[in-house]
């Protein structure tokens, strides 16, 4: 709606003139945050104002009715009120109430007026009007004319409502008597209290002329276009005089109470009547003049006529339409629903009828249309969502235009920035990213870079990269690989082997400083290359305790004969875990090769007299890699004439007492380690001796039965003898005492054998003499004697041999390992 309230004028600084926030039902606490306020034309006085802690309307500055209206009538005063958060306007009139702030007043002080002694009685003479800018009640009301004797004042209304006087002849005027009358004019308003303004009229009596001029009409009406160009024809005025000579000539003037606005845009011509313009028209500040133009002639005692001409302005489409910006909600977010008003505006044109009609319209192809909500007032609201990173600004054209003829427009551009919202989530440039790391990377190294890119701005499109967690061979993943929060680059943290982790993956998300954040995760596969780093690893045959892999060849071998094959295994892989084999030395190179590929080492021809019965080879192994790494084994080769029916395969044994034969160094080790074996032997022989005989003399002479003979008490002779197989006795797990077992049969006469094996019995095996000793006679418990049918027992832990090394059962003379016994060569045997 549209409230209306009526104010006096000349009302002082901060006079109350209504409570705006009561009558429109705002709430008074927020005007201040939603910007109330009074929207006025650029350049326009602010005569009212809003106090917005109140939302009362006061006067700001003193208002003059007249000069704010100069036209009479209502005097209102347009308001337009606006608020933000949401957007709204009001629009209210105050009328502006006249005050009777001003008196009457004359163009002069005084008058003077020649009437000529013939003046018949009844002859009127018009006055000068006086003129007050106050309207209605408190305009000019009355005139009053001070008492005399020979004229009364008659008081006469124009079309307008204006009060004009006129002074009537009461009395026939006599020069000879009275050459000049003195009466004082007054004129009154109808104001409360009434004001007044005076005028001194000095009546000269004339001799007689005794005719006056005479228009044709009293009154004339002219249109003229406000167009019109200075010096314009406004209308040819015509007055006549019967007299003649000086007393019928006439001239022409505006009377004296023609408003100055008037003197300054017409022109009277004295002698032609001619009304011409002088200044500049303007319809939409007047659209109607009022001119009063006498006519006098110029004989004595002349007396003036009047007649009054109205200019009819014809208005011209001379104004285009004005646009104002009233308020703008600028940036709008770009989430704003459709209906978001972003701007109010205030379209004016001056002129009227069809040329002060205006239509608004807005460019093209926007999200944007104008919605009018009073007259000439349009707002601009949005007509779907906006999307920042499509359009982050629009410039608006918004066109006003008139109905004229010719049409006048105005175009006025507003620009209209669309802020961001985080309505967009980080996109990586590739959907996966895989990174090769070559091994044994330096902790810390840079290993690739993540990049993320976000169409948003500011701190929407600040991007932090972190890593989701997880964990990689049961460590967090934070262990492995860290990343720069800002840049995304990412580091190893730890120097990577490809022989342990080959390939992990992580997850990378990268994650904007919206609210509330928007993030997108990323898989990052990292793969681990091989590097050289692992020189091949033989497998077999495998030196045990720093002897050589020895095997037999029988020397009926033919060529090809699969003596046995080398394995060997690398860490690496690809090229770098690529083996070849090859044959590094050689007795005699001419008798064996190695296949490069499988490692296997056959015959080249056969074997000759002359051939060595042992062969001694180096086989090197060697990987791909750049540079290459390689790994050797030694190989003794035995040629025999016939080959063991049992053999363990890959096992270690004691080189025979000929295999030292062929070196010097090796016989004199040979001869020195018997000849020290043989001495402690001896001893040990020696002692036991004394110990049997101190044993025999303590049990009082007891004799040694040869068919009863045994070594130690409680044993009893196996009528089997000494068994070599089936040895199952077994000493307790960690023991390190050997076992004992009484050889009754098969030694020398007078002596039993026994036998002590240790723990390490497969490294050292002894063989005792004992002296027997007969039955005691005090013996109780015969029966506690071993039995004849008992075995023979030994420990002894049986080695597996490796059966990834193994030849065929057609060629089973595989790769041995001899190893020279400790005490002499006595009982060499095979180790599995």
């Amino acid at each position: 709606g549209q409230l209306r309230y009526a104010v006096p004028e000349e009302l002082e600084h901060g006079a109350f003139v209504a409570n705006l926030g009561e009558d429109l039902g705002l709430d008074v606490s927020t005007l201040s945050a939603r910007r109330f306020r009074i929207v006025s034309r650029a350049g326009a006085r602010q005569h009212l104002e809003v106090n917005l802690e109140n939302g009362i309307l006061f006067v700001n500055e003193r208002i003059d009715r007249e000069e704010v209206c100069e036209a009479g009538g209502t005097c209102l005063l347009h308001l337009q009120l606006l608020v933000e958060s949401p957007l709204e306007l009001y629009r209210v009139e105050v009328e502006v109430l006249d005050i009777n702030d001003h008196a009457p007043t004359f163009p002069w002080q005084e008058y003077v007026l020649e009437v000529a002694e013939s003046a018949v009685l009844g002859a009127r003479f018009p006055l000068e009007s006086a003129q007050d800018p106050d309207v209605g009640t408190n305009s000019v009301h009355t005139y009053r004319l001070s008492p005399n004797g020979f004229f009364s004042l008659e008081v006469q209304t124009r079309s307008d409502a204006s009060k004009f006087a006129e002074l009537v002849l009461e009395r026939a005027l006599d020069r000879e008597q009275q050459r000049v009358h003195r009466v004082l004019l007054t004129a009154l308003d109808g104001g409360v209290p009434e004001r007044s303004g005076t005028a001194h009229i000095l009546v000269t009596v004339l001799d007689a002329n005794d005719n006056v001029p005479a228009f044709d009409q009293p009154s004339y009406g002219v249109s003229l276009p406000e167009d019109a160009p200075a010096g314009t024809l406004v209308i040819q005025l015509n007055a006549t005089d019967l007299d003649e000579g000086p007393n019928g000539e006439i001239e022409y003037s505006f009377s004296g109470h023609a408003p100055p606005r008037v003197r300054e845009l017409f022109h009277v011509e004295p002698r032609s009547g001619q009304v011409l313009l002088k200044g500049r028209l303007d319809y939409e500040r007047a659209s109607l003049h009022e001119l009063y133009v006498q006519a006098k002639d110029r004989g004595p005692s002349a007396v003036a006529v009047h007649c009054r001409v109205l200019v009819h302005l014809l208005d011209v489409n001379d104004n285009a339409p004005e646009v104002t910006l009233t308020s703008v909600s600028t940036p709008v977010l770009e989430d704003a629903p459709p209906g978001t008003v972003i701007a109010v505006i205030s379209v004016l044109d001056r002129d009227s009828g069809d040329n002060g009609r205006v239509s608004c319209e807005v460019s093209p192809n926007v999200p944007f249309e104008l919605r009018s909500s009073f007259r000439n007032y349009y707002t601009l609201v949005t007509t779907q969502a906006l999307d920042r990173e499509a359009v982050p600004e629009y410039n608006v054209s918004i066109t006003a235009r008139d109905m004229g003829s010719p049409a006048l427009l105005t175009r006025s551009t507003i620009t209209i920035p669309v802020s961001d919202v985080n309505d967009n989530a980080p996109r990586f440039l590739q959907p996966s990213y895989s990174v090769y790391v070559m091994e044994n990377n330096a902790p810390g190294a840079s290993i690739c870079s993540v990049s993320a890119l976000d169409p948003d701005c500011q701190q929407n499109a600040y991007l932090s990269y972190s890593i989701a967690e997880g964990h990689i061979h049961g460590m967090p993943v934070g262990t492995y690989v860290s990343i720069n929060s800002d840049s995304g680059h990412m580091y190893a943290l730890r120097s990577l082997d490809y022989e342990q982790i080959r390939s992990f993956q992580i997850q990378v998300q990268a994650q904007d400083a919206g609210f509330p954040p928007l993030s997108a995760n990323v898989t990052v596969h990292i793969f681990v290359l091989d590097q050289n780093d692992n020189a091949p690893v033989i497998v077999s045959p495998m030196p045990r305790n720093g002897s050589v892999a020895t095997e037999l060849v029988p020397r009926s071998a033919r060529p090809g004969y699969l003596v046995g094959t080398v394995s060997a295994v690398d860490a690496d892989a690809g090229l770098n875990s690529r083996l070849s084999y090859q044959l590094l030395q050689a007795t005699d190179f001419t008798l064996f090769s190695v296949a490069p590929d499988t490692g296997e080492l056959r015959t080249l021809r056969s074997f000759l007299e002359q051939d060595a019965s042992r062969q001694q080879l180096v086989v090197q192994v060697r990987d791909g890699g750049q540079p290459a790494l390689s790994a050797t084994v030694s190989l003794l080769l035995s040629v025999v004439e016939t080959m063991p029916q049992t053999l363990s395969d890959f096992s270690e044994f004691s080189l025979p007492p000929e295999v030292s034969s062929s070196s010097p160094l090796t016989l004199y080790l040979l001869v020195s380690l018997g000849s020290i074996s043989f001495t402690f032997l001896l001893a040990i022989l020696i002692l036991t001796a004394i110990r049997c005989r101190g044993e025999r003399r303590s049990r009082q002479g007891d004799g040694c039965s040869p068919p009863r003979c045994h070594c130690c008490p409680g044993s009893r002779p196996s009528p089997d003898g000494l068994k070599t197989s089936n040895l199952t006795a077994q000493p307790p797990a960690g023991t390190t005492a050997a076992t004992c077992l009484d050889v009754p049969a098969g030694g020398p006469p007078g002596y039993c054998y026994k036998v002590c094996l240790g723990p390490e019995s497969a490294q050292s095996d002894f063989m005792f003499l004992k002296p027997c000793s007969p039955p005691r006679n005090n013996e109780k418990d015969p029966g506690k004697r071993s039995r004849p049918e008992q075995h023979l027992q030994v420990s002894k832990e049986a080695k597996q041999p490796n059966m990834d090394w193994l030849p065929p059962g057609t060629q089973r003379p595989a790769l041995k390992r001899y190893q020279t016994p400790l005490w002499g060569n006595r009982g060499s045997r095979w180790k599995g």
